[in-house]
């Protein structure tokens, strides 16, 4: 029995230690620099935001934010190295919903993560989809290219920037909105693919997100034919809303957060989530994304938490009815 109690007390000693050490870590958190993932190429709208708000965020926290790009497989690498890391917070990245959502509801991707592979911290950016054409397109409004759809089915070319990508899904919402409508999809390669392919012809309509093209229309390149939201876009004031030409349902965004591996000290994270809030709320912060047309939507905390529950089980229902369409 006195044997018993004293392994008893020393078993005790050793978790107050253990206790009092994972306290004492994240109270002196960070000694080290700290990874931020960035799942897609340097030079992308998540790699400027990323970026932006690493350079603010490292000088509050007192270690450097290195941003790191492991792109590939649309996000996938990326997103992979981030579930395997420690939870320690020395390793973070951007979380691309729904991209990162329909990545692992695709089962032809054999993901290694689940939506529980991952601790949301902040959300950053949320950029709303928008409908484009090139300037020299003979669709003037979206209820052109929505006739012309209608009248020969299968042949108006419209473009995303990926398989199952948050433009994807949109095209997707526009079709069931709209039950006579039936676009000829081509899934291209990310932005810079669709810029190219649709101002030399060979794309009759885009589908992309508002902070992708807006130098674009600036310039006179491109045209804006509607935003995927219920509000206008401040970075678009003359461009309608779905919800304004009749599709209140057919809303579409990419939001752009971070987040870590699962298991991470919850006073880390809230340490994340309070020096990032920070760092988002900065002037500068605020000044260069909206400069590049990235509208700001800072969520922690029960919000980011919700909005990542509440997307991954939107994304359900379009990921099944993408993998089932029949393609022309």
């Amino acid at each position: 029995m006195r044997l018993l109690r004293l392994a008893m007390a020393v078993t005790a000693v050793a978790l107050v230690s253990t206790l009092g050490s994972v306290g004492a870590s994240a109270q002196q958190y960070p000694t080290r620099p700290i990874n931020l993932i960035v799942a897609f190429p340097a030079g992308g709208s998540t790699d400027i935001g990323a970026r932006v708000v690493a350079g603010i965020a490292e000088k509050i926290i007192g270690q450097p934010i290195v941003v790191v790009n492991r792109g590939g497989a649309g996000g996938q690498v990326g997103w992979t190295e981030l579930a395997r890391a420690k939870p320690d917070g020395y390793t973070i990245g951007f979380l691309n919903l729904p991209a990162t959502n329909t990545t692992i509801l695709d089962p032809d991707r054999q993901a290694i993560f689940n939506e529980g592979s991952f601790t949301p911290i902040a959300n950053q950016v949320l950029d709303p989809g928008v409908v484009w054409v090139a300037a020299n397109s003979p669709f003037k409004t979206f209820k052109d290219v929505l006739d012309a759809a209608k009248a020969k089915p299968g042949t108006v070319r419209a473009a995303t920037t990926g398989i199952l990508s948050d433009d994807h899904l949109a095209i997707l919402m526009v079709e069931e909105a709209n039950p006579s409508v039936n676009f000829r999809l081509v899934h291209l390669l990310g932005g810079a693919a669709q810029m190219k392919e649709t101002l030399g012809g060979n794309i009759d309509v885009s589908f992309d997100n508002v902070g992708s093209i807006v130098p674009q229309v600036k310039s006179g390149q491109v045209r804006a034919l509607a935003v995927m939201d219920s509000e206008r876009s401040k970075f678009l004031p003359d461009v309608p809303t779905t919800k304004e030409l009749g599709m209140p349902n057919v809303i579409s965004s990419s939001t752009r957060g971070i987040g870590g591996p699962k298991g991470m000290d919850p006073a880390i994270v809230k340490k994340l989530q309070d020096v990032l809030a920070q760092a988002m709320k900065d002037p500068d912060h605020v000044k260069r994304l909206e400069d590049a047309g990235l509208a700001i939507k800072v969520m922690i905390g029960t919000e980011y938490d919700k909005y990542y529950a509440e997307t991954h089980e939107k994304a359900k229902k379009y990921t099944e009815w993408a993998k089932n369409r029949p393609q022309k």
